[in-house]
């Protein structure tokens, strides 16, 4: 079965046994999570949800993404250079089980 879910603003394709990687939740490593927002499953789209469907999910981990840099620079007679950095935490989510 395929799914297509959303969470944490960002839409998913989803198989069983996928492994994604979400905006981080706040759920235990190793406990369940039920997604409930499915946008369409198989060949049948919600508007704006599946009813009845559902997405279990186990959370492997929580981390934080690789470091981005973010380099700002005006030019002329305000000369301002800023440097900053950035890692988005994320929560690794295995697939179990899609159903309707």
């Amino acid at each position: 079965m395929n799914a297509v879910i959303r969470t944490g603003g960002k839409e998913y394709y989803v198989k069983e046994n996928d492994v994604i990687y979400v905006e981080k939740l706040n759920v235990e490593p190793g406990q369940k999570v039920t997604l409930d927002e499915v946008l369409m499953l198989d060949s049948e789209v919600g508007s704006p949800y599946v009813k009845g469907a559902k997405v279990v999910a186990k959370v492997e981990k929580h981390g934080k993404g690789k470091k981005i840099r973010i380099f700002t620079y005006v030019t002329k007679q305000r000369s301002t250079r800023k440097t900053q950095g950035h890692r988005q935490p994320y929560t690794k989510l295995v697939i179990e089980k899609i159903s309707k």
